[in-house]
This record gives C-alpha cells, structure tokens and sequence, in this order.
C-alpha cells in the first residue's frame, strides 16, 4: 500500500520548460515541439525563455470516462493553463523600465476554433506546447498544440490545437469587486513582417467577429432563446414518498425555480410569482427518473409575463421519455420600491412562438376576467 501511495504521489510529473525564441512555431510541422532546458546555471537569473513553454502531464483515471478517452474539457483545461502561464509571463517580464508598476494577470477573452484531431488515453503523456503569436495594444494572441505520447512505444501525435486570446488585467491581490484595468501588452518580436501582417489579420477577424457577436446578443436579448432556462435533476429517494414516486411540491418547487430563472433572465430585474394555472401530472415520475424542465416566456402583458415549464421524465433502465407535467407561471417584475414595474415585450421570431404568444393572450384576458369578476 505504501508503494502504491509513492506512485501515485510521485509518478506524475508536471514540467514546464521552454525555448529560447520569442517567435512561434506553426501548427503544421510534422513532428512535436520538444522542450529545450536553458544550459547556463541558474545564479538568480531567470534564463526561462518568454516566448515558448511546454506543459506535460501524464493522463490519469480521474481525466477520462469509463472508456479511457480523456475528456475534451481536461485537455481545454490543460491547454488553457499553459496559455495563462505564457501570457502572464510576457505581460510582467518584458514591460518597458518606462511602463507603470502594474502586475497583471493575463484574463481569457476569447478561444477561436478548437479542433480535437486524436483522442488521449489513460497513460499517456499530454505534452501542451505554448507559443506566442502576435500581440495587439491590448491582447495577446497565444497559439496551443497538445502533442499525445505513448510512453512504451515512444510515439506522438497531434490531438489538439487552439488559438486563444488573451487580455491585460490588473492584478491588485484585494477585492474581486474592483472595477478591471486593462493594460498594454508588451510588443512582441516577429521573424519577418509577413508574420506580423498574419497576425494582425488574425487580430482583426476576430474582433470583427466579436463585435458581430455582441451586436446579436444586444438585439435579441428579449428574444424567447435569450431567456429560455433549464434545469435536469436525477430524482433521489429524499424527493419522493413512501413507494417511491416525485412529491408533486417538490417537482412544483423546481418548475417555479425555472420559472423564476427564466422571467429574471427577461427582465433583469427582481420577479416574484403572481400566480399558476392548473397544474395537470400526467404521468407518475419515480426514483431514479431523470427530469428535465424547461422554461419560456411565451407571453408577455404591460406588467406581467407568462412563463411555460414544461417538465419531461426519463427512465434510465428503459430509455423510455415521457411528458409527466406542464404549468403556466405568471411573473411580474419589483422596482427598487419592490412596486409593479413595466415588463420588456418579447421579441417573437418564429411561427410557433407567436402561435405560443396568441394562446398566452388568451389566457391572460381569462385570468384577467376572473380577477376582476372576484372583486
């Protein structure tokens, strides 16, 4: 048992080591980066080159699923660590004697197209290879490959390559509340002006690309998409009775939490429940059962908004899904004086959504009909 403990605890080594290049390598080259140690002795000074780093890491049961296929976010994880090491290193060694007294952190903004080219297995060493590409006044463009090993046979492969981008933050070691300063990136030296011209192509589609993105999101923030929320939840014995069947409470206490969601996700503002229509179970849901709820807002009036939760089950022993429960919740949106506010209008883009929209309408006159007739 002590032995088994040793490897465990010892046999796997993470290394960083780097060249001695500030220009990149590409992603084409048949054969993987190595990493190359600097040979003078260290006397205080850091002889880490700044522009390369190599990342390896032997792939253990805890990164992969039952089949031994290292997960896609362990190898995300692992290509991303190195491009935060590369990039925070260029920001705070290579700064002007003339630039501020800043420490910064480089931030993820962006990851451009990622390919998994070779699944990794449980035993082989994921060798993550880190180069910076280009940089622009307030970005850092740091190209990834991750090389897969086979420690018995000695062979390589390609499994993945990315492209991140990253940006200056300033690092204060306080609040995480402090507003963000964004700094400069350092300039980069480049092996030929065509290689700088890339990158600033680069840098450009990606920052039209961006600006595009935030413009759709900004127009379709009151969308039926923008808002939708969901919620899967495997049943435990704690949720259900005595025979083993979903409490209705519990399952209404979930719905309204969808609900709840997907009405603040509209209105960006506090939302409290007004009120449920009847509320039909159509179908027992047993422990054991996956549930899976979804919420839209299919319509809304000048201060409420209506909130569909559709909840379907799934017995994991058959592969059978059903619809076990529907619901109508009505929403209404607080000012900071917690009083009745104005509800943003839904923007409806398909045909099946205004269809959802007019049937809402017709209940909301209902609902509205019979509040009026109670008084």
């Amino acid at each position: 048992m002590a032995l088994s403990l040793a490897i465990r605890r010892f046999a796997i080594p993470r290394v960083i080591s780097a060249t001695s290049s500030l220009t990149s390598r590409a992603f084409s080259s048949d054969k993987p980066p190595f990493s190359i140690m600097a040979n003078q002795p260290n006397n205080g000074v850091d002889t880490i080159s700044k522009g390369s780093i190599e990342v390896c890491r032997i792939m253990v049961p805890d990164d992969a699923n039952i089949a031994g296929n290292v997960h896609g976010g362990t190898t995300l994880k692992l290509l991303e660590e190195a491009g935060y090491i590369i990039a925070t290193r260029h920001l705070n060694k290579n700064r002007s004697p003339d630039a501020p007294k800043n420490d910064f952190i480089a931030s993820l903004a962006r990851v451009e197209r990622t390919d998994f080219l070779q699944p990794l297995f449980i035993g082989e060493v994921a060798q993550v290879h880190a180069d910076l590409s280009y940089a622009s006044k307030h970005s850092l463009e740091v190209k990834v490959s991750v090389w897969a090993e086979n420690l018995v046979t000695g062979q390589r492969r390609l499994a993945n390559r990315a492209a991140l981008w990253y940006v200056p933050v300033k690092y204060s070691g306080r609040s995480a509340d402090e507003p963000r300063v964004i700094g400069e990136v350092p300039p980069l030296n480049y092996a030929s002006e065509a290689e700088e011209e890339l990158g600033k192509a680069r840098y450009e589609a990606q920052k039209k690309d961006r600006l595009q993105r935030q413009e759709h999101l900004t127009n379709s923030q009151h969308t039926v998409s923008a808002s939708q929320s969901s919620l899967i939840h495997s049943v435990q014995p704690s949720d259900c009775g005595f025979y083993g069947y979903l409490y209705g409470g519990v399952a209404m206490k979930m719905m309204d939490e969808v609900a709840g969601i997907t009405a603040f996700r509209h209105c960006k503002t506090n939302v409290v429940t007004a009120s449920i229509d009847a509320i039909d179970f159509h179908k027992f849901v047993k422990v054991g059962h996956i549930i899976n709820m979804n919420g839209f807002v299919t319509f809304t009036s000048s201060r409420s908004m209506e909130i569909e939760v559709i909840l379907d089950a799934q017995d994991l022993m058959t592969g059978t899904c059903f619809r076990a429960c529907t619901a109508f919740f009505t929403y209404v949106s607080l000012d900071a004086n917690h009083k009745p506010q104005p509800v943003p209008q839904i923007i409806l883009t398909t045909e099946e959504e205004k269809q959802k929209y007019e049937e809402g309408k017709k209940r909301y006159e209902e609902r509205k009909k019979r509040r009026l007739s109670a008084h």
